[in-house]
C-alpha cells in the first residue's frame, strides 16, 4: 500500500483538475439555469416542460450518464465530464430559481405597479433580488452535488479525486481511498460554506467579506492550474505519450510499466487511468490516448464479434489484421502472458459437487449461485460459454472484481468468473474449471498504439522491448504484490521491469 506521503503528492492534480471540472460545470449551470428560470416566469406555460425535462435528467443515474455522454460526443476526457455535471447542476438552480421568483409577495409587486415600473424593470428589480435566498440554496445544493458526482467522471477520461477512489478500491488501498473522500468532503463544504459567504456580502453589503471571498476564489483557482504550469524542470520540451488503463490491479501496472519504459527513452507521460473497457478502445482509435494494453479475446468477441476460436496465433494474428484495416491501430504484439476470463470455484465445493470442469458444472448449476464483474455478464464470452456447457445458475450477482474473490470464498456465490493471472486464485485455494469445448477465446496480452502513435519511430521503439517479455507466473506475482501484500502499483510494475 502506498503511504500517505505519495498520495498527497497526487494532490495538486487530481485536486486541482476536480476543482477545475466543478466550478466550470457550476458556473455554466448557474449560466444557463438564471436565464432560463427568468424566461420561464415570463411565460408561463414553459415552466413544467422545462422543469420536468431538468427532472427527467437527474433520475438518470449520474454514471450512466457521464457513460452516455461518451458515445454522445465522440470523445473522452473533460468534455464529456463537463456537459454531464452541467445538466446535474441546472436541476437544483433552475427548480430554486423559479420558485424564489414565483413566491414573491403579490402585494410587494402590485406596488411596484403601482410606481409605474414595467414587467421587465419588476423581474429584474423586484422578483429577481428576492428570490435570491431560494436561487443561492439552489446553488449551494448544486455545488455539493457536482463536486460528488465529478469523482465519477475517472471512468470517461476526466482527471479527478476520482482517480483516488477508483483505484483504491481496485487495489484494496485504503489510504488512496481516503484521501480522496476527505479531500472531495473538504471541498465540497468549502464551496458550501463560500457560497453562504457570498449571500451574507451581498444581503447585508460588506464590500470587504465580497473581496475577501473574490481573493478566495482566485487563490484557488491559481492553485487549480498550478499543476499544469509547474512543470518539473526539463519536462516542458518533453513530447508527450498518453497512456490508457482500465479498472483493475493488472492493468494500474502495466500501466506503471509503460510509464516507466517511456519515461526512460525522454517521454514526459500522461495517464488516463480507470477507463471503460469500450471507452478505452474507442479513445485509441481516436487518438485520444496513444497506447495502452488490450486482451486479444476481448477485441475478438466484444469488437470483432466473433464467436469462434480458432486458437492463440491465429486470433493474434486476424486480431492484428482487422486493428490495421478497421481503425488504423497497430497490434505490437503479445506481451508473454494471458489473462483469460476462466470460471472457479472453492476447491473444497467443487469436490463435494464432483465438479472440475465446465461439462461437470453443468447439471449442477441450476441449484448455484454465479458471481463475475461488472462486465461480465453482459459480454459474448458468458453467452457463448453459458450455451456451449447449458449452464442456468439459479443466481447471476455483479461485483467490483475486488470482492469477487472474496464473496466465493464467504460462500455468497460459489462460482466466479476469475482472471487466470489473479494471485488470489491460488492463495484462497480455488479451482479453476476447465473448458474442454474452449468455448472461452485466448485473451492474450497485447500492446496496442493508436494511429497517430505508430507513426512515432522513438515511441514504437521505446515500447517494442516489452513484447515477450512478461510470462504468466511474472504477471501472477506482481497482482499478488497489490492485492494480496498491499505493496505499491510502483513496486509491482518494477518487479516487471525486463533486464
Amino acid at each position: 500500500m502506498t503511504g500517505l506521503g505519495e498520495e498527497l503528492a497526487r494532490l495538486p492534480l487530481y485536486g486541482g483538475s476536480h476543482v477545475l471540472l466543478t466550478l466550470a460545470a457550476l458556473g455554466t449551470g448557474i449560466a444557463i439555469s438564471v436565464p432560463l428560470a427568468l424566461v420561464v416566469v415570463r411565460i408561463r406555460p414553459l415552466a413544467g416542460p422545462v422543469l420536468a425535462v431538468a427532472s427527467v435528467i437527474q433520475t438518470i443515474p449520474s454514471l450512466a450518464l457521464l457513460a452516455l455522454m461518451v458515445p454522445l460526443l465522440g470523445r473522452i476526457g473533460i468534455v464529456p465530464a463537463l456537459v454531464a455535471l452541467v445538466l446535474y447542476s441546472v436541476l437544483p438552480i433552475l427548480r430554486n430559481a423559479v420558485t424564489g421568483l414565483l413566491e414573491v409577495d403579490p402585494d410587494v409587486l402590485e406596488a411596484a405597479r403601482g410606481m409605474g415600473m414595467t414587467d421587465a424593470q419588476i423581474l429584474l428589480r423586484v422578483r429577481l433580488p428576492l428570490a435570491l435566498p431560494f436561487l443561492v440554496a439552489g446553488v449551494r445544493t448544486a455545488a455539493v452535488w457536482t463536486v460528488g458526482v465529478a469523482t465519477l467522471s475517472t471512468p470517461v477520461g476526466a482527471t479527478s479525486l476520482g482517480n483516488y477512489i477508483f483505484s483504491g478500491l481496485q487495489t484494496q488501498n485504503t489510504t488512496s481511498v481516503l484521501v480522496g473522500c476527505v479531500a472531495a468532503a473538504v471541498l465540497a463544504i468549502g464551496l458550501d460554506t463560500g457560497i453562504r459567504l457570498s449571500e451574507v456580502a451581498l444581503a447585508r453589503r460588506r464590500p470587504r467579506l465580497a473581496l475577501g471571498l473574490l481573493a478566495g476564489l482566485g487563490a484557488l483557482l491559481v492553485l487549480a492550474t498550478a499543476p499544469r504550469w509547474l512543470e518539473r524542470p526539463g519536462d516542458a520540451g518533453l513530447p508527450v505519450v498518453r497512456v490508457g488503463t482500465k479498472t483493475f490491479t493488472e492493468q494500474y501496472i502495466l500501466g506503471a510499466v509503460l510509464a516507466a519504459r517511456l519515461e526512460g527513452a525522454g517521454f514526459r507521460v500522461e495517464t488516463r487511468d480507470s477507463l471503460g473497457s469500450t471507452v478505452v478502445f474507442d479513445a485509441l482509435a481516436a487518438d485520444e490516448i496513444d497506447v495502452y494494453v488490450d486482451y486479444s479475446g476481448t477485441i475478438w468477441a466484444n469488437h470483432m464479434k466473433r464467436e469462434d476460436a480458432p486458437g492463440a496465433e491465429r486470433v493474434l494474428e486476424e486480431l492484428a489484421q482487422w486493428l490495421d484495416a478497421q481503425h488504423g491501430i497497430l497490434s505490437l504484439g503479445p506481451l508473454g502472458f494471458e489473462n483469460a476470463y476462466a470460471l472457479a470455484m472453492r476447491r473444497d465445493r467443487a469436490q463435494a459437487l464432483g465438479v472440475d470442469d465446465l461439462v461437470s458444472l453443468a447439471p449442477a448449476t441450476p441449484g448455484l449461485r454465479i458471481g463475475g464483474d461488472y462486465e461480465f455478464f453482459a459480454r459474448p464470452e458468458w453467452k457463448a460459454v453459458r450455451d456451449a456447457y447449458g449452464l442456468r445458475f439459479d443466481e447471476e450477482q455483479s461485483f467490483d472484481s475486488t470482492l469477487m474473490y472474496g464473496a466465493v470464498v464467504q460462500g455468497e456465490v460459489d462460482v466466479i468468473s476469475a482472471f487466470s493471472t489473479d494471485g488470489r486464485i491460488a492463495a484462497f485455494d480455488l479451482l479453476v474449471l476447465d473448458d474442454p469445448r474452449q468455448a472461452l477465446p485466448p485473451y492474450d496480452a497485447v500492446l496496442l498504439l493508436s494511429p497517430g502513435a505508430r507513426e512515432r519511430p522513438r515511441v514504437v521503439a521505446a515500447l517494442e522491448g516489452l513484447v515477450g517479455s512478461i510470462s504468466d507466473t511474472a504477471m501472477r506475482r506482481a497482482n499478488q504484490l497489490v492485492d494480496l501484500e498491499s505493496r505499491s502499483v510502483r513496486e509491482a510494475a518494477e518487479s516487471l521491469a525486463p533486464e
